[in-house]
Protein backbone atom coordinates (compact mmCIF):
# COMPACT_ATOMS: atom_id res chain seq x y z
CA UNK A 1 0.00 0.00 0.00
CA UNK A 2 1.25 3.65 -0.99
CA UNK A 3 0.82 6.63 2.10
CA UNK A 4 -1.70 8.15 1.14
CA UNK A 5 -0.09 11.63 2.12
CA UNK A 6 2.11 11.95 -0.86
CA UNK A 7 1.30 10.94 -4.77
CA UNK A 8 3.48 8.74 -5.75
CA UNK A 9 5.58 9.45 -9.05
CA UNK A 10 3.44 7.80 -11.32
CA UNK A 11 0.57 10.19 -10.86
CA UNK A 12 3.05 13.18 -12.13
CA UNK A 13 2.02 15.14 -14.95
CA UNK A 14 3.82 17.53 -17.27
CA UNK A 15 3.05 21.09 -16.58
CA UNK A 16 0.98 22.94 -19.22
CA UNK A 17 0.49 25.98 -21.11
CA UNK A 18 1.46 25.75 -25.19
CA UNK A 19 0.01 27.61 -27.82
CA UNK A 20 -2.51 24.26 -28.56
CA UNK A 21 -3.77 24.76 -24.94
CA UNK A 22 -4.05 28.50 -24.83
CA UNK A 23 -6.16 28.03 -28.42
CA UNK A 24 -8.56 26.02 -26.46
CA UNK A 25 -8.92 28.58 -23.51
CA UNK A 26 -9.23 31.17 -25.84
CA UNK A 27 -11.79 29.59 -27.77
CA UNK A 28 -13.87 28.36 -24.26
CA UNK A 29 -14.08 32.12 -23.52
CA UNK A 30 -14.96 33.33 -27.08
CA UNK A 31 -17.85 30.68 -27.15
CA UNK A 32 -19.10 30.73 -23.51
CA UNK A 33 -18.21 27.32 -22.48
CA UNK A 34 -16.82 25.37 -20.17
CA UNK A 35 -14.85 21.61 -20.09
CA UNK A 36 -15.31 19.35 -17.31
CA UNK A 37 -11.65 18.95 -17.95
CA UNK A 38 -11.59 22.72 -16.03
CA UNK A 39 -14.21 22.31 -13.86
CA UNK A 40 -13.53 18.98 -12.43
CA UNK A 41 -9.46 19.75 -12.52
CA UNK A 42 -8.85 16.43 -14.38
CA UNK A 43 -4.95 15.90 -14.27
CA UNK A 44 -4.94 15.08 -18.23
CA UNK A 45 -6.65 18.43 -19.16
CA UNK A 46 -2.63 19.93 -20.38
CA UNK A 47 -2.56 17.10 -22.64
CA UNK A 48 -5.41 16.87 -24.08
CA UNK A 49 -5.58 20.15 -24.45
CA UNK A 50 -2.01 20.25 -26.05
CA UNK A 51 -3.88 17.85 -28.35
CA UNK A 52 -6.85 20.33 -29.49
CA UNK A 53 -9.57 18.35 -27.73
CA UNK A 54 -11.71 18.95 -24.50
CA UNK A 55 -14.51 17.64 -23.25
CA UNK A 56 -17.40 19.85 -23.07
CA UNK A 57 -19.31 20.41 -20.14
CA UNK A 58 -23.03 21.79 -20.72
CA UNK A 59 -26.28 22.30 -19.15
CA UNK A 60 -24.06 24.90 -16.48
CA UNK A 61 -21.20 24.67 -13.85
CA UNK A 62 -23.94 23.80 -11.14
CA UNK A 63 -24.68 20.78 -9.81
CA UNK A 64 -28.00 19.05 -7.92
CA UNK A 65 -25.76 16.30 -6.25
CA UNK A 66 -23.22 16.20 -3.41
CA UNK A 67 -21.34 13.53 -4.94
CA UNK A 68 -17.92 13.49 -2.38
CA UNK A 69 -15.54 12.52 -5.27
CA UNK A 70 -16.10 15.30 -7.01
CA UNK A 71 -14.80 18.57 -7.80
CA UNK A 72 -17.46 20.50 -9.70
CA UNK A 73 -19.80 22.91 -7.65
CA UNK A 74 -23.42 22.28 -6.29
CA UNK A 75 -26.32 24.49 -5.69
CA UNK A 76 -29.18 26.14 -7.67
CA UNK A 77 -28.25 25.92 -11.47
CA UNK A 78 -29.02 28.63 -13.86
CA UNK A 79 -31.66 28.36 -16.37
CA UNK A 80 -30.67 25.97 -19.39
CA UNK A 81 -28.96 28.10 -22.39
CA UNK A 82 -30.63 26.97 -25.64
CA UNK A 83 -27.87 27.96 -27.90
CA UNK A 84 -25.53 26.40 -25.80
CA UNK A 85 -26.03 23.48 -28.01
CA UNK A 86 -25.14 25.23 -31.67
CA UNK A 87 -22.07 26.61 -29.69
CA UNK A 88 -20.63 23.41 -28.69
CA UNK A 89 -21.28 22.53 -32.43
CA UNK A 90 -19.04 25.71 -33.61
CA UNK A 91 -16.68 25.46 -31.23
CA UNK A 92 -16.21 21.44 -32.69
CA UNK A 93 -16.25 22.94 -35.75
CA UNK A 94 -13.16 25.36 -34.89
CA UNK A 95 -11.32 22.60 -33.59
CA UNK A 96 -11.74 20.32 -36.34
CA UNK A 97 -12.58 17.59 -34.30
CA UNK A 98 -12.85 13.94 -35.60
CA UNK A 99 -14.73 12.51 -31.67
CA UNK A 100 -16.89 14.67 -29.83
CA UNK A 101 -17.32 14.11 -26.35
CA UNK A 102 -20.18 15.73 -24.15
CA UNK A 103 -21.03 15.88 -20.35
CA UNK A 104 -22.67 17.77 -18.50
CA UNK A 105 -23.47 18.37 -14.54
CA UNK A 106 -26.52 16.25 -12.95
CA UNK A 107 -29.93 18.38 -13.30
CA UNK A 108 -32.14 16.77 -10.79
CA UNK A 109 -34.60 19.93 -10.91
CA UNK A 110 -35.55 19.08 -14.85
CA UNK A 111 -38.09 17.20 -16.05
CA UNK A 112 -36.08 15.34 -18.00
CA UNK A 113 -32.63 15.43 -16.52
CA UNK A 114 -31.33 17.45 -19.45
CA UNK A 115 -31.98 14.51 -21.80
CA UNK A 116 -33.36 17.05 -24.17
CA UNK A 117 -30.33 19.59 -24.07
CA UNK A 118 -28.01 16.42 -24.81
CA UNK A 119 -30.25 15.43 -27.70
CA UNK A 120 -30.33 18.46 -29.51
CA UNK A 121 -26.03 18.71 -29.01
CA UNK A 122 -26.23 15.85 -30.99
CA UNK A 123 -28.11 16.97 -33.92
CA UNK A 124 -26.41 20.78 -33.82
CA UNK A 125 -23.06 18.40 -33.96
CA UNK A 126 -24.64 16.53 -37.06
CA UNK A 127 -25.27 19.58 -38.80
CA UNK A 128 -22.38 21.14 -38.53
CA UNK A 129 -19.77 18.15 -38.69
CA UNK A 130 -21.50 15.30 -40.38
CA UNK A 131 -18.63 13.35 -40.32
CA UNK A 132 -17.17 13.42 -36.49
CA UNK A 133 -18.49 10.35 -34.35
CA UNK A 134 -20.39 11.66 -30.54
CA UNK A 135 -19.84 10.37 -27.53
CA UNK A 136 -22.32 11.25 -24.38
CA UNK A 137 -21.39 10.88 -20.88
CA UNK A 138 -24.70 11.30 -19.28
CA UNK A 139 -26.07 11.66 -16.05
CA UNK A 140 -28.60 8.68 -14.69
CA UNK A 141 -31.49 11.25 -15.17
CA UNK A 142 -33.16 9.56 -12.04
CA UNK A 143 -35.41 7.34 -13.90
CA UNK A 144 -37.12 10.33 -15.92
CA UNK A 145 -39.74 9.13 -18.22
CA UNK A 146 -37.99 9.05 -21.78
CA UNK A 147 -34.65 10.37 -20.61
CA UNK A 148 -33.25 7.11 -22.37
CA UNK A 149 -35.62 6.52 -25.27
CA UNK A 150 -34.67 10.76 -25.87
CA UNK A 151 -31.08 9.65 -26.02
CA UNK A 152 -31.31 6.76 -28.27
CA UNK A 153 -33.69 9.03 -30.63
CA UNK A 154 -30.67 11.15 -30.88
CA UNK A 155 -28.00 8.62 -32.19
CA UNK A 156 -25.12 9.32 -30.52
CA UNK A 157 -21.76 6.84 -31.30
CA UNK A 158 -21.22 5.90 -28.48
CA UNK A 159 -23.31 6.49 -24.79
CA UNK A 160 -21.21 6.68 -21.57
CA UNK A 161 -22.34 6.72 -17.82
CA UNK A 162 -19.88 5.98 -15.36
CA UNK A 163 -20.34 3.69 -12.39
CA UNK A 164 -18.04 5.12 -10.46
CA UNK A 165 -17.38 2.77 -8.02
CA UNK A 166 -18.73 -0.49 -6.03
CA UNK A 167 -22.30 -0.55 -4.54
CA UNK A 168 -20.76 -0.52 -0.82
CA UNK A 169 -19.24 2.70 -1.28
CA UNK A 170 -22.38 4.77 -3.12
CA UNK A 171 -23.96 6.04 0.48
CA UNK A 172 -20.59 7.85 1.07
CA UNK A 173 -19.08 8.39 -2.45
CA UNK A 174 -22.01 8.71 -4.38
CA UNK A 175 -25.07 9.64 -2.68
CA UNK A 176 -28.16 10.22 -4.49
CA UNK A 177 -27.48 8.15 -7.12
CA UNK A 178 -28.09 4.20 -7.15
CA UNK A 179 -26.05 1.26 -8.30
CA UNK A 180 -28.89 -0.63 -9.61
CA UNK A 181 -30.36 2.45 -11.55
CA UNK A 182 -27.42 2.89 -13.34
CA UNK A 183 -27.16 -0.53 -14.43
CA UNK A 184 -30.17 -0.35 -15.58
CA UNK A 185 -29.63 2.93 -17.60
CA UNK A 186 -26.70 1.31 -19.58
CA UNK A 187 -28.75 -1.77 -20.01
CA UNK A 188 -31.90 -0.25 -21.38
CA UNK A 189 -29.32 1.72 -23.89
CA UNK A 190 -27.76 -1.21 -25.32
CA UNK A 191 -30.96 -3.61 -25.29
CA UNK A 192 -32.61 -0.66 -27.20
CA UNK A 193 -30.00 0.28 -29.81
CA UNK A 194 -26.94 -0.11 -31.26
CA UNK A 195 -25.46 2.44 -29.98
CA UNK A 196 -22.18 1.44 -27.94
CA UNK A 197 -21.99 1.54 -24.68
CA UNK A 198 -19.42 2.71 -21.88
CA UNK A 199 -18.36 3.16 -18.36
CA UNK A 200 -15.86 3.99 -15.69
CA UNK A 201 -14.72 3.28 -12.62
CA UNK A 202 -12.39 5.04 -9.81
CA UNK A 203 -10.11 2.79 -7.67
CA UNK A 204 -8.47 4.11 -4.11
CA UNK A 205 -11.78 4.58 -2.53
CA UNK A 206 -11.44 1.87 -0.63
CA UNK A 207 -13.24 -0.77 -2.69
CA UNK A 208 -12.20 -4.41 -2.49
CA UNK A 209 -10.76 -6.47 -5.57
CA UNK A 210 -13.61 -9.24 -5.25
CA UNK A 211 -15.83 -6.45 -5.08
CA UNK A 212 -14.51 -4.97 -8.64
CA UNK A 213 -14.56 -7.87 -10.61
CA UNK A 214 -18.25 -8.59 -9.43
CA UNK A 215 -19.13 -5.46 -10.94
CA UNK A 216 -16.91 -6.27 -14.31
CA UNK A 217 -19.68 -8.85 -14.28
CA UNK A 218 -22.48 -6.51 -13.60
CA UNK A 219 -21.21 -4.38 -16.52
CA UNK A 220 -20.81 -7.01 -19.14
CA UNK A 221 -24.48 -8.28 -18.46
CA UNK A 222 -25.38 -4.77 -18.97
CA UNK A 223 -23.50 -4.97 -22.48
CA UNK A 224 -21.21 -2.43 -21.96
CA UNK A 225 -17.84 -3.01 -24.62
CA UNK A 226 -15.76 -0.06 -23.23
CA UNK A 227 -14.27 0.47 -19.85
CA UNK A 228 -12.21 2.86 -18.15
CA UNK A 229 -10.47 2.85 -14.74
CA UNK A 230 -8.15 5.49 -13.19
CA UNK A 231 -6.65 6.09 -9.78
CA UNK A 232 -8.98 8.58 -7.59
CA UNK A 233 -7.53 11.58 -6.70
CA UNK A 234 -9.15 13.86 -3.75
CA UNK A 235 -10.06 17.43 -4.72
CA UNK A 236 -9.52 18.75 -1.55
CA UNK A 237 -9.34 17.88 2.20
CA UNK A 238 -13.29 18.55 2.24
CA UNK A 239 -13.60 15.13 -0.32
CA UNK A 240 -13.45 11.82 -0.22
CA UNK A 241 -10.06 10.78 0.88
CA UNK A 242 -7.74 9.01 -1.17
CA UNK A 243 -7.90 5.00 0.48
CA UNK A 244 -5.07 3.71 -1.49
CA UNK A 245 -2.91 4.61 -4.52
CA UNK A 246 -2.79 1.83 -6.71
CA UNK A 247 0.71 0.60 -8.63
CA UNK A 248 0.66 0.53 -12.59
CA UNK A 249 0.53 -2.93 -12.42
CA UNK A 250 -2.59 -3.72 -10.09
CA UNK A 251 -4.09 -1.39 -13.20
CA UNK A 252 -2.86 -4.11 -16.05
CA UNK A 253 -4.22 -6.68 -13.79
CA UNK A 254 -7.37 -5.02 -13.23
CA UNK A 255 -7.84 -4.53 -17.11
CA UNK A 256 -7.00 -7.88 -17.82
CA UNK A 257 -9.84 -8.82 -15.34
CA UNK A 258 -12.27 -6.97 -16.96
CA UNK A 259 -12.05 -8.59 -19.87
CA UNK A 260 -12.32 -11.54 -18.73
CA UNK A 261 -15.36 -11.06 -17.33
CA UNK A 262 -16.96 -10.13 -20.85
CA UNK A 263 -15.82 -6.19 -21.90
CA UNK A 264 -13.90 -6.01 -24.93
CA UNK A 265 -12.52 -2.73 -24.69
CA UNK A 266 -10.43 -1.71 -21.09
CA UNK A 267 -8.46 1.33 -20.86
CA UNK A 268 -7.21 0.73 -17.27
CA UNK A 269 -4.31 3.16 -16.07
CA UNK A 270 -3.58 5.79 -13.01
CA UNK A 271 -4.43 8.69 -14.78
CA UNK A 272 -7.10 6.63 -17.11
CA UNK A 273 -10.37 8.91 -16.82
CA UNK A 274 -13.99 8.64 -18.41
CA UNK A 275 -12.91 10.63 -21.54
CA UNK A 276 -9.42 9.98 -21.70
CA UNK A 277 -8.58 9.78 -25.30
CA UNK A 278 -11.75 8.77 -26.38
CA UNK A 279 -10.94 9.57 -29.64
CA UNK A 280 -8.36 6.98 -29.72
CA UNK A 281 -9.99 4.21 -27.67
CA UNK A 282 -13.20 4.26 -29.92
CA UNK A 283 -11.28 3.70 -33.03
CA UNK A 284 -9.37 1.21 -31.63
Amino acid sequence: MIPTSRKPDWLKVKAFGSSHYRRVSHLLTDYGLETVCRAANCPNRGECFDRGTATFLILGPTCTRNCRFCNIGTGRPAPVQSDEPARVAAMARQLELKHIVVTSVTRDDLPDGGASHFAETVRQIRLQLPEATVELLTPDFRNSPGAADTIIEAGPDVFNHNIETVPRLYPSVRPGADYRRSLQLLSYVRGHSGIITKSGLMVGLGERTEELIRVFGDLATAGISILTIGQYLSPSKDHHGVVRYLPPDEFESLGRQAQKAGIKKVMSAPLVRSSYRAEMFHQA
